[in-house]
């Protein structure tokens, strides 16, 4: 079947007792076995019942199998955010005397984590430019956890190339782990494109509007231990499973998912390319634009559209705030892919911890304004941008 039709029709686990067309949430900590066997077979994972609410769950366990059938998955794994999915990764595949490989082009939270959090539990961070295949070569080695990466790096707009990076990899026997936020996984053959393990802020599109957080790890299952970890290890002693109403609300999300973004993505390339005619305006960042340095690499591998996240730059740090404050219908907030169209200055907020020197580092600018596309009409944002220029 067609991916909308899939992401429509999932079948439940089990009948629902009174014919229910949405999966019920079960707002439930335990269950209930016929016997010890049973009970035996569940905590074990050869049954495939839940056993405890922190593991495993009815109404999460469909959105895992929804996920599934879309990507092609071997393993779908639900935690309670973006950042919980990308931590129980790590904790899979790292440990200490392992370096992870990885970009200074990054959301500001996950660099943190890899340059500093893993870090004090003896985890090297090997930060170089993953545009540069010989470089990350260099880096790779027999103690390399992984190579990591976001497929459209946030808010820097960098792509990489990732079946040049699998190769690589793939002769050190390395994982490629990717946050593939930015482009929906209905888009995009990810497993085809080399990428091994898959991390998703369900928080962003799938949601269907910022209703919950939530993330995802999708895994191929070409590095079994990862799956073995993350489903019989991580579960049990760090507890960072989604919540049953979190993932109601995301299963529904993936419904509309193709109509949203269908309107997100075109919003966002028709606006890129209004702004980019407007005076005040030094440059917008958009990997749509035929302009953009990685228009090309990007359409080859995650297909016609670029997403719904761009940028513009102003002439100063003061300008970015000027603007933020006059805006009347664009929303400031930190978030990615709402329906509403959202507005921030990464530099002063999601990057505020970091040095002067760091940023600098990081090439993060404090003349960078980042928007999030929403729904809206496009000659309103225009004219709500144009107004606050």
């Amino acid at each position: 079947m067609n991916k909308r039709t899939i992401a429509v029709h999932t079948p439940f686990p089990h009948p629902d007792a009174y014919g229910s067309i949405a999966m019920p949430v079960y707002h439930t900590c335990a269950y209930q076995f016929p016997d010890a066997a049973s009970m035996t077979e569940a905590f074990s994972g050869r049954s495939g019942e839940p056993d405890y609410s922190r593991v495993m769950n009815p109404t999460v366990t469909f959105l895992e199998n929804r996920v599934r059938q879309l990507t092609g998955a071997q393993s779908v794994t639900a935690f309670n955010s973006g950042m919980a999915a990308i931590s129980n990764l790590f904790l899979a595949v790292a440990e200490q005397g392992k370096n992870i490989v990885t970009s200074p082009h990054m959301f500001g939270n996950t660099y943190s984590l890899i340059t500093k959090t893993l870090k004090r539990f003896g985890v090297e961070a090997r930060v170089v430019d993953l545009t540069d295949l010989e470089a990350v070569s260099k880096a790779v080695d027999e103690q390399t956890a992984c190579l990591f990466l976001e497929i459209v790096t946030n808010p820097h707009l960098e792509v990489a190339d990732l079946p040049a990076l699998s190769r690589i990899v793939r002769q050190k026997h390395v994982p490629l782990i990717a946050d593939t936020t930015f482009i929906p996984f209905t888009e995009f053959d990810a497993h085809a494109l080399g990428i091994d393990v898959q991390v998703v802020s369900s928080t962003k599109y799938l949601s269907g509007g910022a209703t919950s957080l939530g993330g995802l790890v999708i895994d191929y299952g070409t590095f079994p231990s990862i799956e073995q970890r993350i489903k019989f290890e991580l579960l049990f002693n760090v507890g960072a499973y989604m919540t049953p109403h979190a993932a109601y609300m995301q299963a529904l999300g993936l419904e509309t998912l193709d109509a949203r973004y269908k309107v997100q993505s075109s919003n966002a390339l028709a606006l890129a390319t209004a702004l980019q005619q407007l005076p005040g305006i030094r440059q917008v960042g958009y990997v749509g634009l035929s302009s953009n340095p990685f228009h090309d690499l990007a359409q080859r591998q995650f297909g016609p559209t670029a997403g719904a996240m761009l940028t513009i730059d102003l002439e100063s740090e003061q300008k970015c705030y000027d603007f933020l404050n006059r805006l009347k219908l664009i929303l400031r907030a930190t978030n990615l892919f709402d329906n509403k169209t959202l507005a921030i200055h990464p530099f002063s907020t999601i990057f505020v911890s970091y040095s002067a020197a760091e940023k600098a580092a990081m090439d993060v600018r404090p003349t960078t304004i980042r928007l999030s596309i929403g729904l809206e009409q496009v000659d309103d944002l225009l004219a709500d941008i144009q107004q606050a220029l």
